[in-house]
């Protein structure tokens, strides 16, 4: 689900999103998991797995001031452009962004792990190879996801992410077979009287007694949005 804009840039309160070099453009998917995943809020770790643009890492940095977050992506543009408007934030001195494959990557765990993953399976793919990798889980498995989530989570952790109601079961499938377990969950509806296009989803390592599971609608129309979606993104849009 995207977001249209006037201009080459996505300017929000407090920092503003340039993307021209970025594969992967400024979206609801993102700005939904950037506002809507937890992490303690004291000093702690996250990270943000595909950082693109750096618009998740962002938003979890202004949501959460005593964080430092890691973006880490395997495109070099991305991480060029995400470098840049990291720079040119407010919380520069809190979010490092990283060339790296999540797959190899090695550091101290992490409180909170976020990720909008490549969401396309088995689907024609994009001449442009950034584009692909962006989109395509070629380049970034749910099984890859996941062993990695549980690597470099800490056994207190929450790990949060977005993906297609069509592809929740195969998230859930390989979450479970990593000892993952589904803590929180809300289906997202672009209008009431349409089916969940989007699952924003929550998991630990350590069991929960129960799962809070809901679904909204965020119904965007020309200067118009759902009072759920206005709550979670106010800090956010400029209107």
């Amino acid at each position: 689900m995207s977001l249209k804009m006037a201009k080459g840039y996505f300017e929000f309160k407090q920092f503003t999103i340039h993307q021209d070099c970025c594969a992967m453009k400024v979206g609801t998917d993102g700005t939904l998991l950037g506002a809507w995943a937890s992490a303690p809020t004291g000093a702690c770790r996250i990270l943000d797995i595909g950082t693109g643009t750096g618009l998740i890492a962002l938003m979890m940095a202004q949501r959460y001031p005593k964080a430092e977050v890691i973006g880490i992506d395997m495109d070099g543009g991305a991480v060029s452009q995400a470098t840049t408007n990291a720079a040119d934030s407010p919380f520069s001195n809190r979010i490092r962004i990283v060339l790296a494959d999540i797959a190899d990557f090695s550091v101290e765990p992490f409180d909170s792990i976020v990720c909008n993953p490549p969401f396309f399976v088995d689907s024609l793919t994009c001449p442009d190879s950034s584009r692909t990798m962006a989109r395509h889980t070629g380049s970034l498995t749910y099984k890859t996801l996941i062993q990695s989530v549980k690597r470099l989570l800490k056994d207190d952790g929450l790990f949060s992410v977005v993906v297609p109601v069509d592809y929740r079961s195969q998230l859930l499938s390989e979450a479970a077979l990593a000892g993952l377990i589904l803590s929180r969950e809300c289906a997202i509806k672009t209008t009431p009287e349409k089916a969940p296009k989007r699952c924003l989803m929550e998991f630990r390592k350590q069991p929960v007694t129960l799962v809070i599971s809901t679904t909204e609608t965020l119904e965007i129309r020309p200067g118009q949005r759902s009072d759920w979606y206005h709550r979670l993104t106010k800090d956010f849009y400029l209107k």
